[in-house]
């Protein structure tokens, strides 16, 4: 009896962990199924009519895939599949996948027709698009999938008139990935707190040894979280760096963590094909010191105010060039000083301020609206209720501690717009972070 139970228990343990494994698997893989099923049923229609395109091809080789492969339910694809979404009219769209296969797209319950057999230019024939949007963009990398090659093939494979009747569908899958659905709020803010746990754990003394512990130490303390946790990164190495009087002095390198240390995080945390971009700020106390200096807690209250002028002042309906306009006005008539270009404060003693409200989403900087310089198609796009944005600003202001030079303080958290305005989806950053 007693060896039968023993048996048993070494069954169980043996087992059990790879259990579990499969089960989460399982779990990212059901949400991300729903997710897509109601992307495909809710915004497909609404942005395929509002752009004015009666087919979606996207195009793929086994080896290069496309940035959509994830959003639109990956698969196997052999020498070449295809993704192909069809305005029906009376608000269906039909959902075919050619050339592509296996289990996770098959049961993910997304698409009418799952097959590898088929005859591109008859299935096109028969359905007689006016205009066919493709993967080709050249501002946008999210929406530039199709290679050069690809698109030799496909204008060959469709030949006339179809060939001629390919379009951008640029804008199209900017709509289509930037209007959320509610599953995604979701995920997408359990990222986000996934991130700053991970990042203001980072920056406390459960990690950091004032005078042993080096930037590259916390940034690869970092990465190993992602790696436990089967998570991605939005960019790569975490920029765990310090600024000083003249600026950035160190950026993720040997340089050891030293008292008097005003420390930053910039990174972004990939969770559910969902990519956080969010900054936080630490200061490592001098001896005898309890708080953070006067003059960089005044600077940070400067900070968190220009980013309620921000908030504000967001609002679906106008472009987002129109917006990022208006915040810029209601920044200075808020006693703030607009700077045209980064990292380059004035000498007066206002606070400077230069804002990069970009799109984020499925990658770290999305591909939607962007209410950012850097951004120049995307400022003229319209915001609209689901947006995610990240709300990042720099704000400059003197420091006396620093013999009157300015410092320069990063605010950047990740937020959803709504017909209410921009609404938080973690707790953000509203405080110096202090190690001991």
């Amino acid at each position: 009896m007693f060896r039968n139970m023993l048996c048993a228990l070494t069954l169980i343990l043996l087992v059990a962990p790879a259990d579990l494994q499969s089960q989460e698997a399982r779990k990212r893989w059901e949400r991300m199924a729903q997710i897509r099923r109601e992307k495909f049923d809710l915004v497909l229609p609404e942005v395929m009519k509002e752009n004015e395109i009666d087919m979606w091809i996207v195009m793929m080789k086994e080896g290069h895939l496309d940035p959509l492969y994830e959003d639109l339910g990956r698969g196997y694809v052999g020498s070449v599949g295809y993704y192909i979404f069809t305005d029906q009219g009376n608000n269906q769209i039909e959902r075919v996948a050619l050339g592509i296969s296996g289990y996770l797209l098959e049961e993910n319950g997304a698409y009418d027709l799952v097959t590898s057999d088929f005859d591109l230019k008859a299935f096109v024939q028969q359905r007689n698009p006016n205009r066919i949007g493709v993967n080709m963009s050249r501002e946008i990398g999210g929406a530039d999938g199709l290679s050069h090659s690809s698109y030799l093939q496909l204008i060959e494979d469709l030949g006339s008139p179809y060939n001629d009747r390919l379009v951008s569908a640029e804008k199209l899958i900017s709509d289509f990935r930037s209007r959320r659905v509610s599953s995604e709020l979701v995920a997408f803010g359990e990222a986000g707190e996934i991130s700053r746990n991970i990042a203001e754990t980072a920056f406390s003394n459960a990690v950091i040894i004032p005078g042993e512990t080096t930037l590259e130490n916390v940034a690869w303390w970092m990465m190993d979280r992602l790696l436990e946790k089967g998570l991605g990164s939005s960019f790569d190495m975490p920029s765990v760096y310090i600024t000083g009087p003249s600026g950035i002095e160190a950026t993720s390198n040997e340089r050891i963590i030293q008292p008097g240390d005003l420390l930053m995080i910039d990174w972004g945390v990939g969770y559910l094909n969902f990519y956080t971009d969010l900054k936080r700020i630490a200061y490592v106390l001098k001896e005898g010191e309890t708080a953070v200096p006067p003059g960089l807690q005044n600077a940070f209250d400067q900070a968190k105010a220009a980013r309620d002028v921000i908030r504000k002042n967001i609002r679906p309906g106008p472009t987002a060039s129109e917006t990022f306009d208006l915040l810029n006005n209601q920044l200075e008539e808020a006693g703030f000083s607009v700077m045209d270009t980064f990292n380059q404060p004035s000498d007066g003693d206002q606070t400077d301020v230069i804002t990069g409200n970009h799109s984020v989403g499925n990658l770290g900087h999305g591909v939607g609206p962007s209410i950012a310089w850097f951004n120049p198609l995307r400022m003229t796009y319209a915001l609209h209720p689901g947006n995610l944005l990240s709300i990042e600003l720099f704000a400059y202001t003197k420091v006396p501690e620093w013999s009157g030079a300015k410092v320069r303080i990063p605010l950047e958290d990740d937020a959803v717009l709504t017909t209410r305005g921009i609404e938080w989806l973690y707790p953000i950053n509203q405080k110096i972070l202090l190690i001991k």
